[in-house]
């Protein structure tokens, strides 16, 4: 009798064991899937130069017309500049989705 009741206690111990380290992998893969998209992020971010089509991470989409290491410039439309911190860009194809790059609908407007 002391023998199965020590296999039941073991097998228990097992699978409370295989519920704590379950959580702790799920966390590490996530961490390992964080630092992986923020290293790519910031490589994106290191090669953007003037010119380049951008977005902030606000949502703000325009042109990249000026940039030091600390201050990006944006034209958002013609003669409106607008100034952020370089942190703050991001480079138009790490935001795109495959929706944004599909043509508008043409008007369907009838002249009379």
């Amino acid at each position: 009798m002391h023998a199965l009741v020590t296999a039941t206690n073991s097998g228990q111990s097992s699978s409370g064991m295989i519920l704590l380290l379950l959580p702790l992998a799920l966390l590490a893969v996530m961490f390992w899937f964080s630092r992986r998209r923020q290293k790519q992020f910031q490589q994106a971010q290191r090669e953007i130069t003037v010119g380049d089509e951008v977005t902030t991470t606000s949502g703000l989409f325009g042109r990249l017309v000026a940039m030091d290491d600390e201050v990006a410039t944006l034209e958002v439309a013609n003669g409106v500049q607008l100034r952020f911190d370089r942190r703050a860009i991001v480079p138009r194809r790490l935001v795109e989705t495959p929706d944004s790059s599909a043509a508008a609908p043409e008007s369907t407007d009838e002249k009379a």
